[in-house]
Order: structure tokens, then sequence, then C-alpha cells
């Protein structure tokens, strides 16, 4: 169980799934609950831009969700439009999830895991994961990764411990360092 709890929202984006047969969010609800966090809300949307980008706002503007895993949506065919609505949201992208996921990935599914577009940002002070729509894949990514990244005791650092910075400003010119060189 994690010292400090962080709440969650889970979003399974598919044409074909219902919540009575979504095990990929399922197995999300499940591993984040059992490691001591909140599961603060669950919605299953079709692939569609539209609706998936006002989700992810709504959750974004909601002051008590700091982390949104989204599963599907992260392929390549025409209606794999997961990974472009939270690259269009980022404002900082974290490439490490991706490149980490991928690697862990390889694996399991070999030269499979080129086809994923895995990515995960972060948005004012929420961070996104999104995450293939396999259940396999959000095993890996939960148990691999997440787990470890969510939980503010992991060393030699996690992303809980940064998450009351998230909203930081830049410096101000008077707190930056010169960028002159003496001579």
């Amino acid at each position: 169980m994690v010292r400090r709890p962080v709440n969650i929202a889970v979003l399974t984006v598919s044409d074909t799934r219902t919540l009575e047969n979504d095990t990929s969010g399922a197995l999300l609800v499940e591993r984040l609950t059992s490691a001591g966090h909140r599961l603060v809300d669950r919605r299953l949307l079709r692939d569609d831009v539209a609706g998936i980008r006002w989700q992810l706002e709504r959750w974004i503007a909601d002051e008590s969700v700091e982390v949104v895993l989204i599963t599907g949506g992260t392929g390549l065919t025409g209606r794999d439009v997961t990974a472009d609505v939270v690259d269009a949201l980022a404002e900082k992208h974290i490439p490490g999830f991706g490149e980490l996921f991928r690697w862990l990935s390889f694996a399991e599914i070999g030269t499979s895991t080129m086809q994923s577009r895995a990515t995960a940002c972060l948005v004012r002070r929420t961070l996104l994961f999104a995450l293939p729509g396999s259940t396999g894949a959000c095993r890996t990514a939960w148990d691999q990764i997440l787990v470890e990244q969510l939980n503010i005791d992991h060393r030699p650092c996690n992303l809980v411990e940064l998450m009351s910075r998230f909203e930081e400003g830049p410096p101000r010119a008077e707190e930056s360092p010169s960028k002159e060189l003496a001579t």
C-alpha cells in the first residue's frame, strides 16, 4: 500500500468494448486500487477525437484528478486517435514513458511493439498516460512502470514527489543564471 494515494481516472477507448467486457480497464482499476490509490472516475468512450478530448479536458480541469490512465486507441489504424488527442493536449511530453514501455514490451511481443504509440504527458498538473488496449500491455505498463512511478516511496525518484511542483512557473529573470560570459 502506498503512503500517499494518488487520485486516478481510467478511460477505455474502444468501439467494441463495454464496461462489462473491458478487461484492460478492469485490470487498471484492480491494480491501482490494490496499490492503495483512489479511482475517482471510470469511463468508456468510442474512438472519437471530440469525445475523448472533451472527457480529458473535464478531468484536467477537475482538481481531484491527478492522473489519467487511458487504454486503447494507440495503434496505427485510422480509428486509433487517442495518442493524437493526448499529444495535442500535452504541455510537457514524457518521452521516456513510451520509450521504456516499448523496450519492456519488446521482451514480450518482439518487434510488434513498434506498432504502439503509447505516450505520456503533463497537462497543467494532470499526468496523462495513453496505453495500448490489450490487457497484457496494460499489465506491463502498470506492473513495470506506473506502480513505481506513482509511489512516493520509490527511489531514486518518482512522479508523485513532483506533483506539488507541476504548476510552477519558470524562474523570473532575476532568478535565472546569467547567460553572459565573463571576459
